[in-house]
């Protein structure tokens, strides 16, 4: 029967270091691999970084100035967030059968309704306008009708431009009935539609027409230069370059403890 077993005096007289493992050509590797991955990550932070800093912020008030319209966005392009509740400048003619009224409007946070029209502003080009807040739909109806009657007259609208409320599901026995300020919503009731540029954003009037009360529109809140949450990103970027060297040493390490274990196993 043949003994197996390592000979004692064949066996080196201490087992191998740490830092010997970590030294070995494949933890070598491994370290080359895990400094690309934490390069990559890197990168990544410093990118979210750059975008957490604004570094030309709109200045203090900038959205009172008043601009005209095309200045601030054009039909059919998203509204950009610095752009939000700017005043602006724009004139047009009322298209008539489009006077539309929109429910659960609040006014210094007593609810009512909104009197909306189509403002053709150019040839084939128009913006939704909430012209006013009335506090029951008798009246929002009335001035709507006013309105409507009139014609189609040309008026100049001061006010701030404002992004897309997004579409709402109307309930099952009142399909016509609009709870939001969506310029899409108010297209599909819109005449003579064919081949129209329609703005996304729509306008709140600084000034309300007879019948209606002026709409509450303060205006936005002056936001931070710096965006917290992509530092956060960049945060989280940071940690998980770290993690990767932690990694390879917790992999090293448990190498050279199975070998230590060996060593004192064949001495044993």
């Amino acid at each position: 029967m043949t003994d197996n077993s390592p000979d004692p005096a064949a066996l080196p007289e201490f087992p191998p270091t740490l830092r010997e493992v970590m030294l070995r050509g494949r933890w070598l590797g491994t370290l080359a691999l895990c400094l690309v991955v934490a390069g990559v990550f890197a990168w990544l932070g410093q990118w979210q970084l750059a975008r957490a800093i604004d570094t030309d912020p709109p200045a203090p008030g900038a959205t009172e100035k008043v601009l005209p319209l095309t200045e601030v966005v054009q039909p059919g392009e998203y509204l950009a967030e610095s752009r939000g509740g700017q005043r602006v400048r724009t004139t047009g003619t009322w298209v008539p059968q489009d006077f539309i009224v929109v429910e659960s409007r609040f006014n210094d946070d007593v609810e009512g309704y909104w009197v909306t029209g189509q403002l053709r502003v150019a040839e084939r080009t128009s913006i939704a306008v909430a012209l006013g807040w009335a506090p029951t739909r008798e009246d929002a109806d009335a001035a709507a009708s006013a309105l409507a009657e009139a014609g189609a007259v040309e008026a100049e609208i001061v006010g701030r431009v404002i992004d897309d409320e997004g579409v709402s599901v109307p309930p099952r026995d009142d399909p016509w009935k609009l709870s939001r300020m969506s310029p899409a919503a108010l297209l599909s009731r819109w005449h003579d539609i064919e081949q129209l540029d329609v703005y996304r954003a729509y306008l709140a009037s600084a000034e309300a027409p007879p019948g209606l009360v002026d709409i509450v529109s303060p205006p936005p809140e002056e936001k931070s230069p710096v965006n917290w949450l992509n530092v956060f990103y960049a945060a989280e970027w940071a940690v998980f370059a770290g993690f990767a060297f932690y990694l390879w040493y917790r992999l090293a390490k448990d190498q050279w403890e199975r070998e230590v274990e060996d060593f004192e196993d064949a001495r044993a």
